[in-house]
C-alpha cells in the first residue's frame, strides 16, 4: 500500500510482510489484547519503504485497550536493524474498533519520540490497526514532533495479464 505524503513526492510504502505482520494482530475477538511494535524502513529517493513491523514483544505490557512496549528492547532491535540498513521511523499498534483513530496518548508518545530521538527524518510514521481490513481499518499518519498528518492511501492500481483475441502473447491492462 502506498502513502503519498502531502505534496512532498515522498511516499510512506508499506510492504506486504508487513500487511501481513499487521495483519495478524489485529483485535478481531473480545478477549485480544492490544499488539504494537516497531516500524523500520529503507529510505529510497525519498520514499518510506517500510519492509519490517517488530512485535509485540514477551515483556510489553498489553491489555484490551492500552499497549505499553518493553523499551529496552525496542532499543535493541533499532541498534540491530541500523547497521543492516534499515531505519526506526514510527510505531504501529492495534485498537479494538473497526476505523481506528489514535488516542490523545498515542499522539504524545510519538510526539515525544520524535523529539527525542537522533535522526534526519522530517517526522516519524504511526500506524494504527483496526479491526478492518485495509485501508479502511488503518490509520496511517507522519508526526513531526507537533503535529501529526493524516495520509491517504493511493489510488490502487493492479495490473493483470490479458489474452489477445487470435494471439499467443499476452498483453498488460492497468486498472
Amino acid at each position: 500500500m502506498i502513502y503519498p505524503i502531502g505534496t512532498s513526492g515522498s511516499r510512506v510504502i508499506l510492504t506486504p510482510p508487513v500487511l501481513d505482520h499487521l495483519a495478524q494482530h489485529r483485535q478481531r475477538r473480545f478477549w485480544q489484547a492490544e499488539a504494537g511494535g516497531q516500524l523500520f524502513a529503507r529510505l529510497d529517493d525519498g520514499d518510506i519503504v517500510v519492509t519490517e513491523a517488530t512485535g509485540p514483544r514477551p515483556a510489553d505490557r498489553r491489555g484490551r485497550t492500552y499497549y505499553h512496549p518493553e523499551k529496552s528492547a525496542e532499543q535493541l532491535e533499532i541498534d540491530t536493524r541500523h547497521p543492516q540498513g534499515l531505519h526506526f521511523v514510527g510505531d504501529w499498534h492495534t485498537h479494538p474498533q473497526a476505523y481506528p483513530d489514535p488516542s490523545a496518548s498515542d499522539l504524545a508518545s510519538i510526539a515525544d519520540a520524535v523529539r527525542r530521538s537522533r535522526h534526519d527524518l522530517n517526522g516519524f510514521v504511526l500506524l494504527v490497526v483496526g479491526t478492518l481490513d485495509p485501508p479502511d481499518g488503518l490509520h496511517v499518519s507522519v508526526h513531526d514532533g507537533k503535529v501529526g498528518y493524516r495520509l491517504s492511501p493511493a489510488p490502487a492500481t493492479r495490473v493483470e495479464l490479458c489474452p489477445t483475441p487470435g494471439k499467443l502473447a499476452p498483453r498488460i491492462r492497468f486498472i
